[in-house]
């Protein structure tokens, strides 16, 4: 009798254990599966799916995202390659549809230019601050002498004790 209520315990936590540790693989988006022409258009596609951002998800690209829209857009650059187009025409493709967003890297343009030079101006500014401040330190004269007077004042309080 306790036996057979151990071993109905020990089953029901075994199949607990096991929905729990498979459940999320269940719950997993199916893997993209696209058929290449060669292993170079292969490279591109990963290389294409890589620099372009999911206009979902903050800080994903194509090729990590599980969104639906990064979904299509991973389905749309294997057509873009399947039709012959050059890499920039993708790349052109998906920025007038979605904008700058989706690019990792921001074209350098009149729009970007804080973005792309300001940090290298912070720092030029800030180094020009710590020259300044390094400067303008008063200069610590290494060595000061007692006078005469103030040698013999000291001598006769050091006596005293």
């Amino acid at each position: 009798m306790i036996f057979t209520k151990f071993l109905a315990l020990l089953l029901i936590n075994a199949a607990l254990a096991l929905f729990v540790f498979t459940a999320p693989i269940a719950n997993a988006n199916a893997v993209d599966a696209y058929e290449f022409k060669d292993e170079v258009t292969k490279i591109r596609f990963n290389a294409l799916t890589k620099e372009l951002r999911c206009p979902k998800c903050q800080n994903q690209n194509l090729a990590d995202s599980n969104s639906p829209i990064a979904a299509d857009l991973r389905r749309e650059v294997y057509n873009l390659l399947q039709q012959g187009q050059a890499d920039i025409e993708i790349v052109n493709y998906m920025v007038a549809r979605y904008g700058e967003f989706v690019l990792y890297r921001p074209r350098v343009s009149s729009l970007t230019y804080i973005l792309w030079y300001g940090p290298a101006f912070l720092l030029l500014v800030g180094v020009i601050v710590v020259v300044m401040v390094i400067r303008k330190k008063p200069q610590v004269s290494s060595k000061e002498t007692l006078s005469t007077e103030q040698q013999n004042t000291l001598d006769n309080i050091l006596k005293d004790k």
